[in-house]
């Protein structure tokens, strides 16, 4: 039980931070979509079952903040977690230049699903589409360099948790 909570503590850190990145760019009619990063670490490094709950919970917590149809993030995510769970033994999980190509692709993966999803049949004018490619583009030199920081957090959080699980009752910490 610990690990899908020490798991998704980082997600909604992650959810805020990404929030208000959003909020300081709404100025400049921009959006940071970082959907990759609520699912890639579980997946890559997690079992299926403690990286699943951690992975649809996040897709809760961004469901319950979007205008869109309750339960897209939950699905998206979903898909998104069970497909990189499935290949991961192909992709080298300890290098940080893996992991970031991980997260740049899946991140581009699930926007263009969003987009296509979400977009009406009568916005399909090409005034949309330079909006959505400056929106990938932004959100994918934040995910660069975002990434190696978000796992590195994710990979300290379960090691707290693992001290606090592992400590006798009784004992200060």
């Amino acid at each position: 039980m610990h690990r899908p909570l020490a798991l998704f503590a980082p997600l909604v850190l992650l959810w805020a931070l990404l929030a208000e990145l959003n909020h300081a760019l709404s100025g400049l009619h921009c959006h940071v979509f970082g959907g990759a990063l609520f699912v890639a670490y579980a997946a890559l490094h997690q079992p299926l079952r403690s990286g699943l709950a951690a992975s649809l919970l996040g897709g809760l917590v961004c469901d319950a903040n979007t205008p869109i149809p309750f339960g897209t993030h939950f699905v998206l995510f979903a898909a998104a977690h069970l497909f990189l769970h499935r290949v991961r033994d192909r992709v080298p999980r300890q290098d940080n230049v893996a992991a970031v190509v991980v997260v740049l692709l899946l991140n581009l993966a699930l926007f263009i699903a969003f987009s296509l999803l979400l977009l009406p049949a009568a916005a399909s004018s090409s005034a949309v589409w330079p909006r959505l490619l400056v929106d990938l583009v932004a959100s994918q030199l934040v995910l660069a360099f975002a990434t190696p920081w978000f796992f590195a957090l994710q990979d300290r959080a379960l090691a707290l948790a693992g001290k606090l699980a592992t400590r006798p009752a009784g004992r200060p910490a």
